[in-house]
């Protein structure tokens, strides 16, 4: 009788194990329909960043070559233009950007002991040529946005004797936007390689989700909360603030609410649908609109805003608002898609 059951149960397994492995491999298919998705969008976003690196790159080398007040606003401009479309997939910390410290070379940040300014300090004053070599062994600090945005709009630097369009300062602004628009161009082309893995793996449906929750998190806690004295010391302080130099904070914190909307958001809607989610879907694509109806009156200077209580509370109005946000994604999609939030390669980007 033994030997029977057991037989019997041996050819069950065998029966069912297929349907199970079929199930298995069904519910991977289905996550493959999101990444997909993902990385479609995503690719979009690096590429777009490679166009408006290489753009700021040539406007570097035309105002190096022929510097006039109207070629630095145009340099200005692209600067803006390029930073953006970075803050656009800054969310993405996994996969190619993971490499060489790449994320780190697009933007070092935050910046405490201003090493950016030091960096600066030490390259300008130094005799040894500047090229594509000692930049990239000069560490994160130089190599990216902020060190470029030093060069452009630092007030104490504008008005020093290596103010730009001093050759040596030039020499830096242009090695800067070269480096930037190289690393633009391989993460792109990279990415594209990345997908066969990206497809392939079902991890990486969490991963993403992940890392737009980790984005989330970090625009809402460092990003404003601390130059807005609602964490750390409890001091309103706009050096706690990313790209305070140019003004740009707050059209910075627009631009990365714009690339979760635009590179995250449609495949992450879908999953959810598909999920029977659909109210929370809806809920969180209305709460995506709420925080980017704060602009365009936030795309200004976060400064004036620290100092004046009235002028504060437009940036109060923009931290609640986002802070919903992040619940309904952290908390609430999380949780319906038990998707668990760890450690990632952001902190302390």
């Amino acid at each position: 009788m033994k030997r029977l059951i057991l037989t019997l149960f041996l050819a069950s397994s065998l029966i069912t194990a297929p349907l199970m492995a079929a199930d298995a491999n069904g519910a991977n298919e289905s996550t493959a329909v999101y990444r997909t998705q993902w990385h479609k969008d995503m690719l979009a976003g690096y590429q777009s960043l490679a166009t408006q690196s290489q753009a700021l790159e040539s406007q570097a080398q035309t105002y190096c070559q022929s510097p006039s007040s109207e070629e630095l606003e145009a340099t200005k401009r692209l600067w803006l233009d390029a930073f953006l479309a970075w803050q656009q997939v800054r969310f993405i910390d996994f996969g190619p950007v993971e490499e060489n410290n790449r994320a780190w070379q697009f933007q070092f940040w935050p910046d405490p002991k201003n090493l950016v300014a030091r960096k600066a300090s030490y390259l300008l004053k130094d005799e040894a040529p500047i090229t594509p070599e000692k930049i990239g062994e000069s560490g994160v600090a130089v190599q990216g946005f902020p060190m470029v945005e030093y060069l452009l709009y630092d007030q104490t630097f504008s008005r020093s004797e290596s103010a730009l369009p001093a050759g040596r300062s030039c020499q830096l602004l242009v090695a800067v936007t070269r480096h930037i628009a190289r690393n633009g161009e391989t993460l792109a082309n990279d990415w594209k390689g990345f997908q066969s893995n990206y497809l392939g793996s079902e991890q990486y449906t969490d991963t993403t989700i992940r890392a737009a929750m980790a984005g989330l998190e970090i625009l809402e806690e460092r990003r404003l909360a601390t130059p807005m004295g609602l964490r750390g010391n409890g001091k309103r302080s706009i050096y706690s603030a990313d790209a305070w130099r140019s003004g740009a904070s707050l059209i910075a914190a627009d631009a990365s609410v714009q690339g979760l909307k635009k590179h995250f958001m449609p495949a992450f809607s879908k999953l959810l649908n598909d999920r029977e989610q659909t109210d929370l879907a809806k809920r969180i694509e209305q709460q995506f609109e709420e925080v980017l109806a704060n602009f365009p009156e936030l795309d200004r200077p976060m400064a004036p805003l620290l100092s004046d209580d009235n002028a504060f509370k437009p940036l109060q109005s923009l931290y609640v608002d986002l802070t919903q946000l992040t619940a309904l994604v952290n908390d609430r999609a999380a949780v319906e898609l038990g998707v668990v939030r760890g450690f990632n390669s952001s902190d302390g980007d």
